[in-house]
């Protein structure tokens, strides 16, 4: 603890008396200053014991004291230490009535304790204090570091929240909790979320002060990681603003976790290249050698269905795709292959886990996001996934195809994700709306269009009838109002301008799509 006026009363070589203010000796004393001036106001920070000997003072006179007086406790003065018998044998009333008015303590200083002996009592019991704040800072360190290497980031949160007799949680990159100690701690920290997002935006290292929820507490934030974009966050909350020991405490836990998580960055790297080397394996059909690498890092998600996962965006929004999958995966312990690749990701994830519904769920909010216009306009540059359908080792490259195919998809369409089921499930004819097959069909047709334009006539709309009635002429002949030998001899003209037997079914089939893809009805 500091000095307080309370224990400088008590020190038995200082000889003081309270002549005021004998409620409030319980406040820390930050310095002992001297001063003479009649208004040393300007100079005083707060907290700091006033000396005097009323020198330049009318200390006799009731008004100049009130003032006096009130100015101090104005300033942050703590005390007023009066020295008797040398320009005063006692201390005048004026000044013992002002005192007690405001409230201000007033120690009487005998003639035999000089200002000196007072000065380094305050010196000498705030160096004291502050070694023993130190001293537990080390002890504190100490004992978070053994925590850390014995029982993990659990270990070394309550180890932190006994230090600061509060409680503390870690958060992830995607700002969920990870842990918190005491148990009891997890719904107030889950109810920070909000505040964590915030301070993740800022480049690291950051930090900010927040009430707790519902007032209950205060609350320190930390970013966590040496990058631009903080990988975790802490949180420490407690009833009062921390003292020096806790704060070296604090200091420590941040130091610790962040080494902790730097050292999750190299092994996470370390991952990435084996997950990218199973990856490559699965893709040349070599599933058994797969598993080997992978061992127990993988191996648990090769044996059961998968789906893969291929993105192309923009660094900054591949990365959050990566922080939603992984993080999602990590809370519910299941396995996930991530392999960035430039400006692609690709990841492999358990079918109807928590990383594809994370995957899914990003791709929502992006979706949702570009639907207002402003936040549209911001972010030109979109990223575009494709999900393949599930799969195992064995058809791991027929599955990587499939999400190629799904986002090949997806950027024609202007979509964010597409599933390569729902192609399944779907229609081939909006794939015609693809510039290439519109060109192709354009191309194709053209001949008739312009046989048509002479009015020499009706060729194209004959071909779409016949071909929509399977070649049938009566049916066909009868939707266009013509006799079916007419049609007969449109059939062959159109043979004859195309330069292709409707005889085959290749024929018949490029045709139809053409007549759908065109934009001539």
């Amino acid at each position: 603890m500091p000095p307080t006026l309370a224990s400088l009363v008590h020190h038995s070589a200082l000889k003081l008396t309270v002549r005021a203010g004998e409620d409030r000796l319980d406040v820390p004393v930050r310095w002992a200053h001297v001063s003479e001036l009649a208004d040393p106001v300007p100079y005083m920070e707060g907290g700091e014991l006033l000396l005097i000997t009323a020198l330049k003072l009318d200390a006799e006179n009731p008004q100049a004291m009130r003032k006096y007086v009130k100015r101090l406790v104005g300033a942050g003065v703590v005390g007023l230490g009066f020295a008797v018998g040398v320009n005063y044998d006692e201390i005048p009333e004026a000044l013992v009535d002002a005192a007690q008015h405001e409230g201000l303590p007033l120690l009487e200083v005998p003639r035999r304790t000089p200002f000196l002996a007072i000065s380094k009592a305050v010196s000498a019991a705030i160096a004291a204090d502050q070694y023993r704040a130190v001293t537990a800072g080390f002890a504190a360190q100490r004992e978070l570091t053994r925590q850390a290497l014995t029982a993990g980031p659990e270990g070394l949160l309550a180890a932190l929240a006994a230090q600061v007799d509060g409680w503390a949680a870690l958060y992830d990159a995607s700002g969920a909790v990870v842990a918190t100690a005491p148990e009891w701690a997890g719904r107030r920290a889950a109810r920070l979320t909000a505040e964590v997002e915030r301070l993740r935006e800022r480049p690291a290292p950051a930090s900010s002060v927040v009430g707790g929820p519902d007032n209950e507490d205060r609350v320190e934030l930390h970013s966590l990681g040496t990058g631009r974009r903080p990988r975790a966050a802490l949180a420490v909350g407690t009833a009062s603003a921390l003292g020096t020991a806790e704060r070296y405490a604090v200091h420590s836990a941040i130091a610790l976790l962040t080494l902790t998580t730097e050292r999750s960055r190299s092994l996470h790297a370390a991952e990435q290249r084996v997950g990218a080397a199973v990856l490559r394996m699965l893709l040349a059909g070599q599933p058994d050698h797969a598993r080997g690498v992978a061992g127990d890092l993988y191996g648990g998600l090769l044996d059961a269905p998968f789906r893969v996962i291929v993105a192309d965006a923009g660094a900054e929004l591949l990365a959050g795709l990566t922080e939603a999958v992984e993080s999602a995966a990590a809370r519910s312990g299941e396995a996930v292959l991530v392999v960035p690749e430039g400006e692609r990701l690709v990841v492999l994830a358990a079918d109807g886990g928590a990383a594809v519904t994370a995957c899914l769920e990003y791709a929502a909010a992006r979706e949702a996001a570009r639907a207002v216009p402003e936040q549209g306009a911001a972010e030109a540059d979109e990223p575009v996934i494709g999900l393949s359908a599930p799969s195992g080792p064995i058809a791991a490259a027929a599955a990587y195809k499939q999400a190629e195919q799904a986002l090949s998809v997806a950027r024609r369409r202007g979509r964010i994700l597409v599933e390569h089921e729902q192609l399944a499930a779907g229609s081939v004819l909006p794939l015609l709306a693809d510039d290439a097959v519109k060109a192709f069909a354009d191309g194709l047709l053209r001949a008739l269009y312009e046989h048509d334009a002479t009015g020499r006539g009706d060729l194209v709309a004959s071909l779409r009838a016949w071909l929509s009635r399977h070649g049938q002429w009566d049916a066909a002949a009868a939707d266009l109002g013509v006799h079916r030998h007419t049609l007969r001899y449109r059939m062959r003209r159109v043979e004859e301008i195309l330069g292709r037997s409707l005889d085959d079914p290749d024929v018949r089939m490029e045709l139809w799509l053409a007549l759908k893809a065109t934009s001539h009805e």
